[in-house]
């Protein structure tokens, strides 16, 4: 699986709403997220663009390791995550067997994010409003293989320019959240 994302900076929330209103976007759903980073033992997640987190999603646990980003403007890497409940209801077994196998705590990024979509077959379009970050849109599209990746990024990029989404963001919100003050 390949996930095809671009990250834009939002000025003003109800704009962008009343954009996907404008297009008949349907709110898919609202989640709260906790995603705690770790850092692997012998490498360098930063050097090699990889990630691996423990996400709690409305209180249910994932892992997700996001590999290398693949060449191209719109950032498209290959993604695994699963559900880790109900053996690991709050992720917790995860996270220890992470620490025992040598993995670091890095950060956790808190956020809220709120998911629309215009037809089934677009890209999903989520504002996250990211705690000491700010507000972010992201337009999002997953595929099976490397083949359809150049055809997603077409679909995210006509629906950011139909939205009116100038300034995109090349960092991750770890990435941001790292280079805060006190962080």
């Amino acid at each position: 699986m390949f996930e095809i994302e671009q990250k834009y900076v939002v000025e003003q929330i109800d704009q962008l709403i009343a954009k996907l209103e404008a297009l008949g976007a349907v709110k898919r759903g609202q989640e709260t997220h906790e995603d705690t980073y770790y850092a692997h033992p012998s490498r360098d997640f930063r050097e090699t663009k990889e990630a691996l987190r423990v996400r709690r999603a409305n209180g249910i646990p994932l892992v997700t390791y996001k590999g290398p980003r693949l060449p191209g403007e719109i950032k498209a890497r290959r993604e695994l995550e699963w559900r880790l409940a109900p053996g690991d209801s709050d992720g917790s077994k995860m996270c220890d067997l992470l620490k025992n196998l040598g993995f670091s705590e890095v950060a956790t990024v808190r956020k809220s994010r709120d998911s629309f979509q215009v037809t089934d077959s677009s890209p999903l379009i989520v504002i996250d409003q990211v705690e000491r970050l700010g507000c972010f849109a992201e337009i999002e599209r997953v595929v099976d293989s490397e083949s359809e990746i150049e055809t997603a990024r077409r679909a995210i990029e006509d629906l950011a320019i139909q939205l009116k989404l100038k300034k995109s963001e090349s960092q991750s919100y770890l990435g941001m959240l790292l280079q805060l003050p006190n962080s």
